[in-house]
């Protein structure tokens, strides 16, 4: 089975920020992970890119880690990877995006990405 391409948008080189952990979990249970963050480092060996980078294409799952308010000057970036599913993590809802996205199909979950992989619901 091939690993599903998980991108995680807000991702930060501090261990105690839960991007961090989510991004580390995702990539402990086999998952593709890409951490798209602006502070440049690594997560777990993992090099974390930049906004302006182009990360691959087919992206299954997009997981939040930004405010709305910061969410806003992405809309085009978040639209156009065209992910299947969307997570919106404890502080990221975000109705109006959640509205545009479901527009395109795009499927949109409002819960904890690291309890959904702890639960095995991810």
């Amino acid at each position: 089975m091939k690993a599903k391409r998980t991108l995680v948008m807000g991702a930060s080189p501090d261990p105690g920020r839960f991007s961090h952990k989510a991004v580390k979990l995702l990539s402990r249970k086999g998952h593709d992970v890409i951490p798209v963050g602006r502070r440049k480092g690594e997560i777990g060996g993992i090099p974390i890119v930049s906004f302006e980078e182009k990360v691959p294409e087919d992206v299954h799952t997009l997981s939040l880690y930004l405010s709305p308010a910061v969410q806003k000057q992405f809309y085009a970036y978040i639209l156009g990877l065209n992910p299947r599913r969307v997570i919106f993590n404890p502080g990221t809802e975000n109705e109006e995006l959640e509205k545009m996205l479901r527009e395109k199909g795009v499927e949109t979950v409002r819960n904890c990405n690291i309890q959904m992989l702890l639960n095995d619901i991810f």
